[in-house]
Parts: C-alpha cells; structure tokens; sequence
C-alpha cells in the first residue's frame, strides 16, 4: 500500500507519510519502475486518447490529447516515462541510492536478526502445569496457588484412591467376548514388491487377561495391533479374527478402546469434556445422556484423576504431564464401555519409572476387574513385566517366536527357552534377555532360528489345540457381544450437535486464535480507511476508491494462515483417534469446523465495515453501505471456505503456507483490477477471469461503492487541445457518439483549449472494468453466495477423499 503506487506519494496522508520512507519495498519499486521507463516514448492509444477511432486517424497532434495518463501535458498525445515517473514522484536520478537503500535495509535487518538471536534463553523443562477454562476463571482467586491444588499427601491420596477403587470396581463395565486370530497375515506392496510384515500369528485375548506383545524394533508389534484393531486401510490381510468365534461385527472398531503411542487430544477440553465427549458418541445410542456421564464419572475416580477433571488437557509442557495425559488417553478409551477388548500401543513411552509402573498398575486393576487388555511395550522392567498374565513375543518379519502364560516370576517362559540352551540368568530381567535371544543377542544360541523352533514345540501344537477349543465352545454358545448393527453409535445429527459443540468451547476459549483474527481484521481496516481518508471525487479518487476496494481482499492472506494450522491439528486428532474407533463420521467433523467459525466470520466483517466504510467515505446511502457489508460478509465464507480446502488435503501446516500465496496470488491477479478485462490474455480471459471468486466480490463492492458517484475533474487532469474545426462539440461530436461516449467536455460551445474529463460520473469509470450495469452489484452477490458455498462443499470432497475404508482380513 506504502510503495507509492497504489497511493502516489503526493496523496498520502500526513500521517502515515513515514510508512512510505521506512518502506524497503517502496525503494525496490521505485528503483525497479524507474529503470523500466526512464527515456521511454509512451504514444497514447485508445480510450486515453481524445479523440481516436474512426473520422480521427490522421488528426494533428496539437488537435488530440491523452487523458487518464499520469504526467501527460496539455496538448500531448504522448507522455515520456520520465514524465510518467514523475506523476509518482518517482525519479530516476534516485535509482542507485534507491538500490543501495535496498542492501541498507537488507543489512539492518540481518543485525537485527543477529542481535536478537543473542538474548535468546533455552526453554523452561517440559512441567506440568494446570490451565483453566477461561469461563472458569472466576471459580479461581488471581493467587490459584498449583501445589495447593494439585498435590495431596500421599497418605491421604492413597486412602482416596482405595476409596474410589471399592466404588470404581462395582460400576466398571467387564467384558464378555473372547477376542481370537489365526494364520493371520500381512502383505504391503513395495517399489521392491510385495512384503510380509506379519507372517502367520495366532493368539487370543479373554476377559480378565493382560497380554503383553513384544519384540524388538521393526518386528511388527505396532502392525500387529492395528491390524488386530482394523485399522490398517492399504496391504493385504489374510486370516481369521474372530469375536466369540464369529466374524468381527459392524461396531467392532468402537466397542474396543484403542489407545495410541502419542496421546493425542483436544487442548482446549477440559478432562471430564474429552471423557464426556467420548461416552456420549461411544456407548450405545439406546444408553441414556445421564446414565453414560455418570459412568464418566466412574472412570474418572478409577483413573484417579477427580483433581484434574476440570482442568485443560492443554499440550505437553503446557498442561498435563505425559502420565497424566496416558491416563486420559486411557479413560477415553474406557468410557465407551468397550465390551471386546483394549488395545494400548506402548503405553509407557515417554515415561519414568515411577509413572510406567502406575500406568500398568492402572492396566492391572482393569484387567482384575474383568476387562481384556493387550499392550504392546518394548523392554520393560523385571517389576513390569510380572503384571502381564500372557506374551505374544514377534522377531523381525512379524514371525511369532512364543505365545502362552509368563508364570509366576516369568517361570513359565524361562523353562521354555531354557530348553533350548538359552537360560536366562538369576539376576537377568526376563523381558530384556527375551528380546536379546530373538535378536541374536546371545552369543550361545545366536544362530538358533526361534521362530522354526517354536512352530516345532510341543508349546505350540498345545496353543493351536486350545486356540481351536476355544473357536468352536464360543461359536457354539451365545456371542458375548451383541451387535447393534450400527457403524456410529449414534445418529448423523447427534453426531453434529455433540462434534460442534465441543469445537464451540475449543475455539471461545483458544483466545489467541480470536483476539488474533480480530486484531488483523481492525487493524488492517483502520490501516486502510485512513490511509483513504474520505476520498474525493477526481478521477485519480476513482482508482483511490477501487484500490481501498480491492485492499479489503488482502485479509484473506493472514486469516487463511492462521486458521490452517488450527484445522490441521484438530484433523490430524480425527485422524489418529476419532475416525479410527468410528466415534463420529467425516461429515460430522467437516460440520463442526465450518460451522464453528461462524461467529467469528460475522463478527470480522462487522469489525472491518465499522473500521473501514465511513473512513474511506463511499456511498452511504443505507442501500448501497448494506450491500457492501453484505459482500464482504459473504467474502469471509469465501475465503476461509479455501483455507480450509487447502488444508483438508494439506500433509501438513508447511505445505499449506506454500500453496497459499499460489493460489491467492492467482485470484488478485486475474480479478480484473491489476489487469482490466480488456487487456487480460485471451488464454485467462474467457475461463479463470469468469471462476474466480475475487472478481465478483471486487466487482459487487466496487458496484455498490461507486457507481452513480459524480466526478469532478481536477485542473490537471483535464485534456486540453484545439479542435481542428468548429467549436469543440462540433469536432468531437462522432467522437461522443461513439468511443468517447464516456467522456464529460466541459466547454462545448469553446472554438480553442477544449477541455475533456475522462469520465461523467463513477460509472463510467466502472465500464472500464468490464462492470457494465448497476444489476451486476446483485448478480456478484448471487455469485459470490454459490462460490462460498461451492468452497465449503470442496472441504467436504477433499475430507472424502482421505476417508478411506479399513483393510478387513480375507
């Protein structure tokens, strides 16, 4: 805007004439256009020259002159690119000053750079902290003093927790279903070809059963239990996995929990809203709203987590720790009353030792308590290792090396590998001399093939009795589980409510996402009223009044990159935990986004028209203001509708900033302003100048704002020449009749120094623009309505596009 093009310098306002100077891209401009036209001969043509066309090709020259022309002189149907340099106030004696300005601001931002980087301070360490809903605030003095809140003495901690566990116990829903799999297989295709990463396995998971699935790193743990969980959606599986010895029901993927490695939640929910929020989507529809809260209310007591049930889960380091977000994770998973099973992968990454063992300690009370759980974990402790009643150990290449009971102190386990030379050690932790044998770790029996071993034991032909022992007794009896045939567990619309809801209070309460969106709206708006301050009614106030205009479209930019890392991380949280145990559907998602910013949209047009309108002085007349205000509610749909189809389909926040500047600078480019219609190649003009969005809102505001808006021309801007016979209408009047109906000459009845306005009124300024009737306001607005809405309908086609079905075995 401070360049000195869009607002020459001479019509800047004295109050912002300082951005121009501490502007580097004013310099670059300025050096730029003036080695472009210094000793240029510019001839005028076409409309801004009077008179031209048919009856006037071999006029004289001192009988014609340019209008509309920066820097033409009276009498000239030329201007010199010095002369048009000028009109800038531009020069090009300033070219190289202005070129080493350039290096001059290019270095002061370099130190600045470099001297800012030296008061850098590392972060603090990566605490805990409790955050609390900004509605909340009140419930708590200035003085909230955290270690009053969130520490207890342990004594008293410990008398609770029994407390609650007694209550937690009668309550907690247990499981049924024995959970099965055999010669199960998986296959990925490869550059290289097809590749086995699960060769083969067989096992089981009952009630009251805590299974443990080890190996060392690549073997295929991770894979194993998203396949178990179906929630693999490329490769090839072959094999049975069964629920009661029958096929796996609809429902499967919501009535068992799954819990991720990376505890992955919304940071403005509070724990007993994430729990809520689970439940309500999770349990059976047929389940009363009160009956699921109260059993959140129970799995939070189990959880012990009563102190932080209304506090912000937040991020790490900025709200829970990571063993306080696992147990969440945890009671997520819990709450929607899972009645196969709980898959958990590698539950205590990330953990100390005293956290890693409270976690399991949790994961051995469920499974007291009737639950079946199967975990994935890498090498834990002897302590650990001894809470498990069952191990599933893999080597590379997804090949089972055992299943079956750990024993008492892992007996059980040690005497089948002592068998085969390798004796585990008194003082050797079990779990780790297990992952040493299968990895070759042990130099005696390093060469031993422990997967061909173990389908050679009589230990294996005893599990593959018992495995279909315990197919045929569960298919002979009544399935344990009943499926309710639903694939979400409740209706489309409850799925809307409950999904916009929660975004609701995540997007009132993440504050710097709305004081920023409002701030940038109100600053760039009073930015740009003043800067246009109240307008005139020249023909240069006809481009100040297009340019203030066409500056409204410029808030995309900002918006658009602030709203894509938001859409980014809630999608990646669908992505990882929400869509794959089918608590709510795509669309339910894609809803509650849009439909959350809608406030806030409404709220920023309001804003930048109250900030902006008035200022710039357009037409205030309450039919035209409204229909302005109108479009550019509309815009902001527009707008954020592409931001967020950019990021729908965007691997990541990067990817989308980059796409962005391509695709707004594209619309700016091509929506009529920089280049007219008339002037745009013909390869643009008749399919992306007609699609795009920016040139109906422009086009609409543009309409509302100017046309009908009288013109009077300065003494400057006057074409001033002697017509070559008669008066000055007589000469010109084939002229009026045709090309130059647009023209206001001011002195009709004058035999010398005829005087010609560009324009009569600011319509005729407009029919430059390829806006040709005062309808064209409506139909932009009916266009611009059918764009936003076709914006928000591509969110909905790019998220189907990601939504893929998950791989079911074969």
């Amino acid at each position: 805007m401070y360049a000195g093009y869009m607002i020459p310098k001479p019509k800047m306002k004295n109050w912002f004439l300082e951005l121009y100077y501490v502007n580097p891209f004013a310099y670059a401009f300025q050096a730029a256009l003036s080695n472009e036209f210094h000793d240029q001969h510019i001839p005028c043509v076409g409309d801004n020259l009077v008179p031209s066309g048919p009856g006037y090709e071999n006029v004289d020259s001192a009988n014609r002159a340019c209008t509309g022309v920066g820097g033409a002189l009276p009498g000239a149907d030329f201007v010199t690119g010095d002369q048009y340099l000028l009109s800038l106030h531009y020069k090009h004696s300033q070219l190289w000053r202005n070129y080493g300005v350039v290096w001059g601001w290019w270095g002061f931002f370099a130190v600045i750079t470099i001297v800012c980087t030296c008061f850098w301070k590392p972060g603090g360490g990566g605490g805990a902290s409790l955050l609390i809903p900004r509605e909340k605030l009140k419930k708590y003095h200035a003085s909230f003093d955290e270690e009053s809140q969130n520490q207890i003495t342990e004594r008293a901690k410990d008398a609770a927790s029994e407390n609650v566990m007694e209550q937690a116990d009668d309550n907690l829903v247990r499981n049924t279903s024995i959970f099965t799999w055999k010669n199960l297989t998986y296959t990925v295709k490869t550059p290289s070809g097809d590749r086995v990463l699960l060769d083969n396995i067989h096992g089981w998971v009952k009630p009251g059963m805590l299974g443990a699935l080890m190996g060392s790193s690549g073997a295929g743990k991770t894979t194993l239990l998203d396949v178990l969980a179906q929630r693999k959606t490329d490769g090839t599986i072959k094999g049975s996995i069964l629920v009661d010895g029958r096929p796996l029901p609809v429902s499967f993927q919501r009535m068992a929990g799954y819990c991720e490695q990376l505890d992955v939640h919304e940071p403005f929910a509070t724990v007993r809203e994430a729990l809520e929020f689970s439940a309500l989507l999770r349990q059976p529809r047929t389940v009363p709203r009160e009956e699921k809260l109260r059993y959140v209310e129970t799995i939070i007591n189990l959880l012990e987590l009563h102190d932080l049930a209304d506090t912000l889960i937040g991020t790490v380091g900025n709200g829970l720790s990571v063993e306080q977000r696992k147990r969440v994770t945890i009671g997520v998973e819990l709450v929607s009353k899972p009645s196969i099973l709980i898959f958990l992968d590698e539950p205590t990454s990330g953990l100390d030792g005293q956290s890693a063992y409270n976690t399991v300690r949790f994961l051995r009370k469920l499974a007291d308590v009737g639950q079946a759980v199967l975990v994935t974990i890498h090498q834990p402790s002897a302590q650990l290792f001894a809470q498990f009643d069952t191990l599933l150990l893999l080597a590379r290449g997804g090949k089972t090396v055992y299943f079956g009971d750990i024993g008492d102190n892992a007996n059980t386990i040690k005497n089948y590998f002592g068998q085969y030379s390798a004796v585990c050690p008194v003082e050797a932790n079990p779990a780790e001399f297990m992952i040493d044998v299968v990895t070759g770790g042990i130099e005696s029996v390093k060469d031993t093939d422990w997967h061909q071993t173990w389908l050679e034991s009589s230990e294996y032909g005893q599990m593959m009795t018992e495995l279909d022992n315990m197919i045929s007794e569960a298919a002979s009896s009544p399935p344990g589980t009943v499926d309710d045939g639903y694939e979400f567990s409740m209706p489309l619309w409850e799925q809307i409510k409950i999904v916009t809801q929660r975004m609701n209070v995540a997007l009132f309460r993440n504050t710097n996402y709305v004081n920023n969106k409002f701030s940038l709206h109100v600053i760039s708006a009073l930015l740009n009223g003043f800067s246009f301050w109240r307008v005139g009614h020249s023909v240069s106030d006809l481009e100040l009044k297009m340019f203030t205009t066409f500056n409204f479209v410029f808030v995309a930019p900002g918006v658009i990159n602030q709203l894509q890392p938001l859409f980014i991380q809630r999608r990646d949280i669908y992505d990882a935990r929400e869509k794959k145990s089918k608590m709510y559907s795509w669309v339910s998602f894609v809803v509650g986004l849009i439909v959350s910013e809608f406030p806030y949209l409404c709220v920023c047009a309001v804003l930048y028209f109250a900030c902006w309108y008035y200022t710039a002085r357009l037409n205030d007349n309450s039919n035209r203001s409204g229909a302005v205000f109108f479009i550019m509610l509309i815009y902001e749909f527009i707008y954020t509708g592409i931001g967020q189809f950019v990021a729908a389909y965007a691997p990541n926040p990067t990817f989308a900033a980059l796409v962005n500047p391509l695709i707004i600078s594209i619309l700016t480019l091509f929506c009529g302003i920089f280049v007219p219609y008339r002037q745009l190649n013909v390869f643009w003009k008749y399919w992306l100048y007609w699609l795009n969005p920016f040139n109906y809102v422009v086009s609409g505001m543009l309409t509302f704002g100017i046309w009908g808006s009288k013109v009077s021309c300065k003494e400057e801007e006057f074409a001033v020449f002697d017509p070559a016979n008669g008066t000055c209408a007589e000469y010109l009047r084939d002229y009026i009749a045709g090309a130059g109906w647009r023209i206001n000459l001011t002195n009709p009845d004058a035999t010398s120094g005829c005087r010609v306005c560009e324009f009569k009124d600011g319509s005729d300024f407009l029919t430059t623009l390829n806006i040709n009737h005062y309808f064209y306001g409506w139909r932009d607005i009916g266009i611009s309505v059918i764009f936003a809405i076709s914006g928000y309908a591509l969110v909905f086609g790019m998220m189907k596009l990601r939504t893929k079905a998950s791989k079911k075995a074969e």
